[in-house]
């Protein structure tokens, strides 16, 4: 599957209209960002029930400042409009595998009680 190029246009269209996002943080002048893209892009060919998509942070400032995007490469994992994963760092193979796994695992219901239970503690 093609990845999306995401904007601060079509961002809530995307993320909204999918339950499983993957989203790339990323600049074409990031050496650790250019080492990561082919393991993404590998990635979204195996996956392809999955959304697989990048924001260029040089392109699109506002959305990595709203999302407080201070390293890239970061990888986000939005589902069902939670963030349920976001860390910066360029990932290998192996780990942006499992990641996908432990996302895929999660039951939405208990994430979703959870920060219902942090907010009212707050």
């Amino acid at each position: 599957m093609s990845t999306i190029e995401l904007t601060k246009e079509n961002f809530d269209q995307v993320v909204s209209g999918n339950d499983f996002v993957l989203i790339d943080f990323w600049a074409s002048w990031c050496g650790p960002c250019r080492q990561f893209a082919p393991v993404y892009d590998a990635a979204s060919e195996r996956h392809d029930d999955l959304v697989f998509a990048k924001v260029d942070t040089e392109a699109q400032q506002e959305l990595a400042a709203a999302f407080e995007i201070t390293s890239i490469p970061t990888l986000m994992i939005v589902r069902e409009n939670v963030a349920v994963f976001a860390q910066p760092g360029a990932l290998p193979p192996a780990t942006l595998e499992d990641v996908i796994g432990q996302a895929r695992k999660l039951d939405m219901d208990e994430v979703r009680k959870s920060i219902e239970e942090q907010q009212k503690g707050k």
